[in-house]
């Protein structure tokens, strides 16, 4: 009886191939993007206190009640893999005194997270994040700055359509108000709603407007809009003048709330349609002044966003036109054992001018190596025998029409480099 093979995880996925380069990529990209903004990139532990999260996500969101991988360590000490960035982000920022003393701080972050969730497309139980947050300081401005961000990375991503979808929760006076305007609105529905969101009616009365089995009781519930004080209203009003003025298109959605207790004034979504209907938010984010006295630290307002860098792929990859990796261009091949360390040479002389190269000198068919390039999508083949490294020359094949010529090192460079201009 043979041993069963062991499966990934359900709610995991191996990055194999071309995956792996396509995520890196969209990782890449969003670092470039940030960077040009001035944001500092931040790496924090993938598992932090369980207590983070229950105090700074909120015991009332499904993040916590259902979705958080939580566990106790063999020092009794209860800890959750993080299934957001920003609560670590600031406990690691808010607390450090020098970076108080720089106002405001910008930050970039990426890396795995994890929520015991429906698998279901670009969605997984381990998925990647790229986000950023600015603290320190509560400016429209900023808020505008940070979707600009978002913004301009979707644009290097290849990725067109995304609509934002902007609201405020105002203040926490307003969403106190608000918040009493949902109950009277539900309770006499009790009886009709599923059996989340009756827990909800008792302990997160916003999170109703995000239930999908209860959505037909959404179209008549109280706009928190319509209910927002004169400096909150002032506020959105701010943030809209100034994404018009930056020239960012977006859609006032009174019913965007987010599923995290944390949010305050601008919140927002990302929708592209190509994720279908009520899966289809690449991310999104919004303001949290309150979030570091939660968590036991300095008054520190801020404001951010999270990417799901699986839905960015998604969408990326039924995009005409987006390669999903970076294959190497070139496979250098030493025809014998003489001709390795001339192979080696070449090899190295291409990568030190940004051409992507595979060295193959191990023994085997010449035709056997074609094959594996064109399995590969490698486009060009340099051969390494006798005589090239008798003249200190190489030969290049070009492995679409299966010409070749004979080339010393840097006319082979500027031969490949013009093969990717043109």
């Amino acid at each position: 009886m043979s041993t069963p093979a062991i499966a990934a995880p359900r709610g995991t996925r191996d990055y194999l191939d071309g995956d792996g380069a396509a995520l890196l990529s969209c990782i890449d990209i969003h670092r470039r993007v940030s960077s040009l903004f001035g944001y500092r990139h931040v790496i924090t532990p993938i598992f932090e206190a369980a207590e983070l999260f229950e105090r700074g996500t909120g015991t009332g969101t499904d993040v916590v009640e259902k979705e958080m991988y939580s566990f106790t360590d063999r020092g009794n000490r209860a800890l959750a893999l993080r299934p957001e960035g920003t609560p670590g982000v600031i406990r690691a920022l808010a607390a450090d005194p020098a970076v108080r003393d720089i106002r405001p701080y910008r930050a970039q972050y990426d890396g795995p997270m994890f929520r015991y969730d429906r698998p279901q497309k670009g969605r997984y139980r381990e998925f990647h994040q790229v986000g950023v947050e600015v603290l320190g300081v509560r400016d429209p401005n900023i808020d505008v700055e940070v979707l600009h961000v978002a913004w301009e990375t979707f644009s290097a991503l290849g990725i067109g359509n995304v609509d934002i979808r902007l609201n405020s929760l105002g203040s926490r006076e307003d969403r106190l108000h608000y918040r009493d305007e949902l109950v009277a609105y539900y309770t006499p529905l009790r009886d009709e709603l599923c059996e989340d969101c009756r827990r909800r009616l008792d302990t997160n009365p916003l999170r109703l407007l995000d239930c999908k089995t209860d959505a037909r009781h959404v179209a008549a519930a109280p706009i928190l809009l319509d209910g927002l004080a004169a400096d909150t209203r002032t506020y959105f009003h701010d943030v809209q003048e100034g994404l018009r003025a930056e020239g960012i298109p977006f859609t006032v959605d009174p019913r965007i709330v987010r599923g995290l207790d944390y949010y305050c004034d601008t919140t927002f979504e990302f929708w592209h349609s190509s994720l279908n209907g009520a899966q289809n938010a690449l991310g999104g984010g919004g303001r949290y002044d309150g979030l570091a006295e939660v968590l036991g630290l300095p008054h520190t307002p801020g404001v951010g966003y999270a990417l799901g860098v699986e839905r960015l792929m998604v969408i990326r990859s039924e995009l005409e036109g987006i390669q999903q990796g970076l294959s190497p261009s070139v496979l250098v091949i030493a025809l014998d054992a003489e001709s390795v360390k001339h192979a080696r040479t070449c090899a190295t002389a291409l990568r030190a001018a940004s051409v992507p190269t595979a060295l193959d000198v191990a023994k085997g068919k010449l035709d056997r190596k074609f094959r594996w390039c064109e399995r590969m999508g490698v486009s060009w083949c340099i051969m390494c025998g006798e005589d090239e490294v008798r003249d200190g020359q190489v030969t290049l094949r070009n492995l679409q029409d299966r010409t070749q010529e004979r080339l010393d090192m840097d006319a082979c460079i500027a031969r490949l480099a013009a093969s990717r201009e043109e």
